[in-house]
């Protein structure tokens, strides 16, 4: 009797551990230098000289170096453009 029931909640274990196993790894926050006062439009100031999306959204920024912003590329603050 006992052996049924660790075997009925042994099998759902196995196969929720083998289903975490499998799941794909999740992914980093994106994180950049903060170089002015602020952070980037769409990041949040994390309070130690660095700027993230907590995970949220993905963007390819590039500094400014107080130059104007290329072609295809928007100013979004803080020191940085932003691929459109």
């Amino acid at each position: 009797m006992l052996q049924r029931l660790v075997n009925r909640i042994a099998l759902p274990i196995a196969a929720a551990s083998t289903c975490l196993a499998l799941a794909a790894p999740a992914h980093a926050q994106r994180v950049v230098p903060k170089i002015g006062n602020i952070c980037p439009l769409g990041y949040v100031d994390t309070f130690n000289g660095k700027c993230s999306t907590l995970g949220l959204m993905n963007y390819t920024l590039q500094p400014t170096n107080g130059q104007a912003c290329p072609s295809g590329w928007m100013n979004v603050g803080g020191g940085y453009c932003r691929e459109k």
